[in-house]
């Protein structure tokens, strides 16, 4: 578990953070809601449960399957209504056709990820941390990707991220990232041709980098540097992305 100065230190910026941010875009709602409305039918809104955290295991428990708390995540919609009716928990992929005209560009650009100050705020999520995946999928993903769950232990999933500021939307390595040298070793490493351009390749990046912000977690001086690096970068990832 992280020491008490950084827990106190993580709340704290959680809290004057969401409170500034929800202050600063509440404003814009009513513009974001009308456009998602002329865009696509359907609520502007989109709830969906998440993975909040690892339950501790009892003594002898040996079971590969990961038990998880849960918390009600909002964000904007960015999907066509009943988008998983015949295909289940799917996770996005780029160029997801369920994914609206007006949702791609809320998607990259990460205002569709504006609501979940609120759950910032509340205290189900951190500023920044590991993204929270669906219970029934990190099943699956942790079964697929050893030591996935690991992610999430002692730590709060993220509105941003380490993850999310070094890599593409799912996780895709871009060049010039510091995995660009190893992306032959990450990616279909068994060369199989089923297997390429897999997502987990992608979310097994995305791993690497959230384990190495859960290890800078565990020392004040190292947490500090890399929770103010990720929260200053994540405004020129927007930016980035909505110039494209």
């Amino acid at each position: 578990m992280p020491p008490l100065s950084v827990r106190l230190t993580k709340r704290a910026l959680d809290v004057v953070a969401s409170s500034i941010g929800l202050g600063l875009t509440l404003p814009f709602y009513p513009v974001i809601a009308a456009a998602i409305r002329l865009d696509s039918r359907g609520p502007v809104f989109f709830g969906q449960i998440r993975a909040k955290g690892l339950v501790p295991r009892e003594t002898g428990d040996t079971s590969p399957i990961p038990q998880c708390t849960e918390f009600r995540l909002f964000k904007f919609r960015t999907m066509k209504q009943d988008a998983e009716k015949h295909t289940g928990a799917v996770i996005a992929s780029e160029n997801d056709p369920r994914i609206t005209r007006l949702g791609a560009f809320l998607r990259k650009s990460r205002i569709d990820e504006l609501p979940q100050l609120w759950n910032v705020l509340k205290g189900d999520m951190s500023l920044v941390g590991p993204r929270p995946e669906r219970p029934e999928l990190l099943v699956n993903l942790a079964l697929a990707i050893p030591y996935f769950e690991e992610r999430m232990r002692d730590c709060k999933p993220g509105l941003t991220g380490l993850a999310q500021v070094s890599l593409g939307y799912t996780g895709a390595i871009p060049e010039g990232s510091a995995l660009s040298a190893f992306r032959e070793a990450l990616q279909n490493p068994f060369k199989l041709e089923e297997a390429e351009g897999a997502l987990a390749d992608d979310l097994r990046a995305k791993l690497l980098f959230d384990l190495a912000y859960t290890a800078a977690l565990e020392s004040f001086s190292t947490y500090l540097p890399t929770e103010l690096s990720v929260i200053f970068k994540t405004p020129l990832v927007m930016v980035k992305a909505m110039g494209r």
